[in-house]
């Protein structure tokens, strides 16, 4: 039995800035109103042509791999998070497989949206665990911007979001007090709807249902999110989780050194930090940068933290996430 590592991490945003500012001018809202609320003050808006959730994808494993230190060639498979694959099939792992040119490894594409990253890692780290790979490329990335409704019927979904990737390749740790300690993964479809995109889907509205219809009306194809109830959730899931994953290690709150959360909004983390009464510099936020960029938000967060120098080896980092579907999980790291 071994233990898995992040040996490499890597980020990558659009170029395109989007400010608050910006928004105002084809919107109803203001810079005020937004940062209120979410504590965003601008997101990455992909140049259609440009970005892709692939591509993105891709520029963040290339640099994931060279920081790592490993060949293309010791990948032994690909785990791709995301909730906007180019194409409805196949699913961006092999596009990524493709475009890097790695050998003829597998591919898997984790659709579980705000989570994804953190249920891709617990994926990653189980294969590397019982021995079956070695190096693991596990990616995050997403393009948002393509799909919301910028509209002032929108604007209290579609100021929140923006674009962009992360990924990190997971490695064979032999020293079993290094590395991921444990994840640990939940989900409650119960409560599916209150935060989803429904059409175009095979149950309910295909394209044909839509185009057919021309409905000007017609919301199914833009996401929909029952805001106050998804952050009533979210702050209990995320602290039961966190607490969860501490607790399976026999460690305190106070051995953080560095939690980073999903980048929901930031005043989900700043209820999470007072509860836990961490402090500033043991919580890592940049969503006042780039917006939720779902299941890119983690390795994003995590690539900039570890960037500035804010973990060391031997440092406690924590991952959590809550998103749709509802699902939410956490990742217990010794670096």
């Amino acid at each position: 039995m071994y233990h898995s590592k992040i040996s490499g991490l890597g980020y990558y945003v659009p170029e395109n800035i989007v400010t608050n500012d910006d928004l105002s001018k084809i919107m109803d809202t203001n810079d005020e109103w937004i940062q209120e609320r979410t504590g965003i003050k601008e997101r990455r808006h992909i140049i259609r042509g440009e970005d892709t959730t692939t591509s993105m994808g891709v520029k963040a494993a290339e640099i994931a791999i060279q920081r790592a230190n490993v060949a293309k060639e010791e990948i032994d498979f690909i785990i791709f998070a995301t909730l906007s694959p180019d194409y409805y099939f196949p699913g961006p792992g092999v596009l990524v497989q493709r475009d890097l040119g790695l050998k003829t490894v597998g591919a898997l594409d984790v659709r579980n949206q705000c989570s994804g990253f953190v249920y891709a890692i617990s994926i990653a780290d189980q294969y590397i665990k019982t021995g079956m790979y070695k190096n693991i490329l596990v990616i995050g990335s997403e393009v948002h911007s393509t799909g919301l409704d910028m509209s002032d019927k929108g604007r209290g979904v579609s100021v929140i979001f923006g674009d962009g990737a992360g990924a990190a390749v997971l490695s064979r740790e032999e020293d079993l007090n290094k590395g991921i300690l444990s994840t640990h993964l939940h989900s409650e479809g119960q409560h599916a709807e209150e935060l989803a995109l429904i059409a175009p889907g095979m149950g309910k509205r295909w394209v044909t249902d839509i185009i057919a219809d021309n409905d000007p009306n017609d919301e199914s194809y833009f996401p929909y999110m029952n805001g106050q109830f998804v952050f009533k959730n979210a702050v209990v899931r995320f602290s039961e989780v966190i607490n969860e994953g501490l607790q399976a290690n026999d460690l305190q709150v106070s051995d953080i050194d560095l939690l980073v959360p999903h980048q929901a909004n930031l005043r989900i983390s700043q209820f999470i930090q007072q509860k836990f009464k961490l402090s500033d510099d043991q919580v890592y936020n940049n969503i006042m940068n780039y917006g939720n960029t779902t299941a890119a938000s983690i390795p994003i967060a995590l690539t900039e933290a570890w960037e500035k120098g804010k973990i060391k080896s031997g440092d406690l980092v924590v991952l959590a996430a809550f998103g749709s579907g509802f699902t939410w999980g956490s990742v217990i790291i010794r670096w």
